[in-house]
């Protein structure tokens, strides 16, 4: 495919995700009960068919990477399971640092106004994962890995035709339905309220948060070009189509699909690294989701408790809590149901912060998910620079 049709492809993505996005808010207005029904349960069947695609894709991707990786193999996942848990933690700090400056300086409304329910689904098809995401994760490093150990040829060519086989079920099957999915997903915040009544609640803290998102992955992509030498520019100007459907899908293991995509378009990111960095990162490096909710529930404490946290408490809550997110589900709202166990026993929250916590956290879920899924992009040059310096593996890199 020449560049000028990788670039109409990719802009006709952004495309039909805007698109999708428009009608979702437009049908989630007007629409009644009786059709959200409808909306609700294609969302639901969408929704299966995309999940179910997801731990088949990390498998796919991740455990071909390991073998094509050879002995460097076990030494990038350390590396890259570092960088992902340094990148949460760093995230995590900044938030508590702007935490302490700006939330005594804030005056925020706290009234959560009650939402209409989305009706039950009418019809329902479930599909379940045939495993968790996390034990994709685990299966695939453990099948790369002893694949090397035993040298197992044959096992390495059905594991590379296995990667091709999940390539065309995304192109052909995932990506197709995702505009729908984004549509049916807008239609049902647009619908139940959360886009009129609950967002002006807490505009500001959102937009702080989005301002240190942006921060936070400036960060990341100069310290990636820093250690690589290379041009983080031409990395991060291919993820707007990546960034657009988490936030439309809420979930970094949806996006993954079309992060692949997007970061293998980079001529500065070889096809190991992107197929090994990628779907691990949408599985444990959730940077975005992680500030955003440091940020949150600092306010949530000096809304509900009068105070904020004391700081050796943040410090036990950021530290723990960078584990957490690594081992976190890749699904909507994954970070903060996976990091209520230390909310409650580190911050102290009851079951009133809780509750505001999630629903707060909801609100912008989206475009923590797509800080994540951007930053991930980072990462990936990060180890280009540790392991392909001298770019040995550019001529494996993806034609998309």
């Amino acid at each position: 495919m020449s560049h000028n049709s990788k670039r109409k492809s990719e802009f006709g993505l952004i495309f039909q995700l805007l698109i999708g996005i428009a009608a979702g808010v437009v049908i989630g207005l007007i629409c009644n009960e009786a059709a959200m029904e409808v909306i609700a349960s294609i969302k639901h069947v969408l929704g299966q068919i995309i999940f179910y695609t997801v731990p088949l894709v990390i498998i796919a991707f991740i455990a071909p990477a390991i073998t094509r990786l050879g002995q460097n193999a076990s030494k990038m996942l350390a590396a890259g399971v570092s960088f992902a848990y340094l990148s949460a933690v760093g995230a995590a700090t900044m938030a508590a640092i702007a935490g302490y400056m700006i939330i005594p300086h804030l005056s925020i409304a706290t009234q959560m106004e009650g939402l209409k329910e989305i009706p039950e689904v009418m019809f329902q098809l479930n599909i379940p994962p045939i495993m968790p995401v996390m034990t994709a994760l685990f299966t695939a490093i453990l099948l790369g890995v002893a694949t090397l150990w035993s040298n197992a040829k044959t096992f390495e060519k059905i594991l590379g035709e296995f990667e091709g086989i999940m390539m065309n079920v995304v192109t052909k099957v995932v990506i197709p339905v995702l505009p729908f999915f984004i549509a049916t997903t807008f239609a049902g915040l647009a619908y139940e309220g959360s886009l009129t009544k609950q967002l002006p609640v807490f505009l500001q803290v959102i937009g702080i948060v989005l301002l240190g998102h942006i921060i936070w992955l400036t960060v990341l992509y100069a310290i990636g070009g820093l250690i690589s030498g290379r041009n983080p520019i031409e990395v991060i100007r291919h993820y707007p189509p990546a960034y657009l459907t988490a936030v439309g899908t809420m979930s970094s293991a949806a996006t993954l699909p079309v992060a692949l995509e997007c970061a293998s378009k980079s001529s500065v990111l070889s096809r190991n690294t992107v197929e090994f960095m990628v779907p691990l990162g949408a599985t444990i490096h959730l940077c975005g989701s992680v500030l955003t909710e440091t940020f949150f529930a600092m306010t949530i404490s000096q809304m509900l408790y009068g105070h904020l946290p004391e700081l050796h408490t943040m410090i036990l809550f950021i530290a723990l809590f960078g584990i957490f997110a690594i081992g976190a589900p890749g699904v909507p709202g994954g970070t903060v149901m996976a990091s209520l166990g230390i909310v409650v026993s580190v911050l102290g929250f009851d079951p009133a912060g809780v509750a505001l916590l999630l629903a707060i956290f909801a609100l912008q879920d989206s475009f923590g998910t797509a800080c994540n899924v951007t930053g991930d992009g980072a990462l990936a040059l990060m180890l280009e620079g540790i392991f392909n310096r001298n770019g040995e593996l550019q001529a494996e890199k993806v034609s998309a």
